[in-house]
Order: C-alpha cells, then sequence, then structure tokens
C-alpha cells in the first residue's frame, strides 16, 4: 500500500511498501492491511504505526486529522503537524506533550468563547423579554 501524511506546509510521509498500519479514532484504536475497504474517520492526537515490507516499523505523531483508504491499496493521512520519528517512546514523550498542550489551549480558548455566546444569548433575551414573562 501506499502512505501518505500530508500537512498544510509540507509531505511529512510518502512511502510506499506499507504492509499494515494502526491509527486511533473517537471509537479507539483500529488497523488496515492490504485491500481494506473504502474507509474514512477522523483521527485524534497521537501516534500512527505503520509496518513496511522489510519488517520495518515507523511512526508519525499526527495532531489530529483525516485518514481514508482508497482501494484498499492508497492511505493518506491530512494533519494540522505531523512529526516523524524512530522511536515511539521519545515520540509519543516529546511530541504528545507539545500536542497536548496545544489541545489544551484549544479547550480553553473555546470555553471562553462558549461563555462568551451564552452571555450574548442571555443579554438577547433580556432585551427582548424585560417583564420576564415566559413565552411558549
Amino acid at each position: 500500500m501506499k502512505l501518505r501524511i500530508v500537512t498544510p506546509l509540507d509531505v511529512a510521509v510518502d512511502e510506499d511498501g506499507v504492509t499494515a498500519l494502526r491509527a486511533e479514532d473517537p471509537t479507539g484504536s483500529f488497523g488496515i492491511l492490504q485491500g481494506h475497504a473504502d474507509f474514512l474517520t477522523c483521527l485524534v492526537t497521537g501516534v500512527v504505526r505503520w509496518t513496511v515490507q522489510d519488517g520495518t516499523h515507523r511512526f508519525c505523531a499526527v495532531r489530529r486529522g483525516q485518514l481514508s483508504v482508497t482501494a484498499g491499496t492508497a492511505i493518506s493521512i491530512t494533519t494540522r503537524e505531523a512529526v516523524t520519528g524512530t522511536d515511539l517512546a521519545a515520540l509519543e514523550h516529546n511530541v504528545l506533550t507539545r500536542f497536548q498542550a496545544d489541545l489544551d489551549t484549544e479547550r480553553a480558548e473555546k470555553v471562553s468563547t462558549t461563555q462568551l455566546e451564552l452571555l450574548a444569548i442571555r443579554q438577547i433575551v433580556n432585551h427582548l423579554n424585560p417583564a420576564g414573562r415566559n413565552f411558549q
């Protein structure tokens, strides 16, 4: 199979001869082998692992993304950020720690945005309903 991992700025991986791939989406970990049915899923932040024909294992940390399998012979991953490495433990520790910090910041920003939206909705409701009447 052919594997391609692409970010907005780079092609992180472009490799033929992939015999197996393992990744994770919100439902859990899954594997892809030659001849897999067409498939599309959203990936969570994690490490994509694959094996090439000579038995070598390769790794790439991805910051979320989309994975698609086409005709059982091509795997494509698009992601915001991808970092390849040969040492799984180091990759998981160093890169995923950095990704987690980014995710924590995004989560905090989303909470702040949601709070502002709810405040705006309350103010609109109060403005449209100054007497506190209950419309049904």
